[in-house]
């Protein structure tokens, strides 16, 4: 059984077709791309597997149960974690303080829970803060961690982002342009650390990206998108050979 599975999956904003019955599926233990001009659909695919959206034909099956079925705001005990193309932290907050929000949403505790000290509270607690910095080394941003991310470059904020993700322990992780806006060394970078969480985390990871170079490195497949239809889908081999991807993507980049 796929751990993603999207089926048929159609939306509309009046009378704009956003997404015109896309099918695909994500394995577990895969690293699968969804590329596309802008416009073409992706961060409204990644809106309806999220809750943010309705579909308006069609289901997105997470682990075998229907989104649909699943509350927003419980997306993230289904082991679905995101990030976003322009990072959705707390900015006057410290990097721990971000990162640990991931790990409250996650087990339901908040911040009232852990600055009271209920039984059981000041151990959860510790566990919650142990894993956040486990998740802030892991990424590389341990000499940041006391640090408001608002003093931070912008790409290092992606990381502090990817931690907050990652400390929810994700099945599914969905990237959100991970590249966009970084630089050359950044994007590489980025390319080792996403390697690494998929090797050494074993988290199946579905990304929109427009860095070719990135997503072609990275995938082990790829899903193209065109004003809402899917295209091609394949290796990333198969995909830069497709004629109508080299005319609708690749060959406009």
């Amino acid at each position: 059984m796929p751990l993603l599975e999207v089926k048929d999956l159609s939306v509309r904003f009046g009378g704009v077709v956003a997404l015109d019955r896309v099918s695909f599926a994500v394995e577990a233990g895969q690293v699968v791309a969804l590329i596309g001009p802008n416009g073409a659909g992706k961060t409204t695919l990644f809106n309806v597997v999220t809750r943010v959206y309705r579909p308006s034909h069609g289901t997105v099956v997470v682990d075998g149960q229907p989104v649909q079925t699943i509350r927003a705001h419980n997306v993230i005990r289904h082991g679905l974690a995101r990030t976003f193309q322009n990072v959705a932290l707390f900015r006057s907050m410290t990097v721990l303080e971000n990162v640990l929000v991931g790990d409250h949403v996650a087990t339901r505790s908040g911040w009232l829970q852990a600055s009271v000290p209920l039984p059981g509270a000041v151990a959860a607690e510790s566990a919650s803060r142990k894993r956040a910095l486990e998740m802030i080394d892991f990424v590389g941003l341990r000499m940041h961690a006391d640090r408001p991310v608002a003093a931070l470059p912008f790409g290092v904020q992606k990381r502090v982002e990817l931690a907050r993700a990652l400390v929810s322990r994700p099945r599914l992780l969905l990237l959100d342009e991970p590249a966009g806006g970084i630089s050359h060394e950044e994007v590489d970078a980025m390319a080792r650390l996403l390697r690494r969480v998929h090797i050494e985390l074993g988290v199946t990871m579905l990304l929109v990206e427009h860095h070719m170079a990135f997503v072609m490195g990275i995938s082990d497949r790829v899903v193209v998108l065109d004003f809402g239809k899917k295209i091609a889908e394949g290796t990333p081999a198969q995909v830069q050979k497709n004629p109508a991807v080299i005319e609708a993507y690749l060959g406009a980049a």
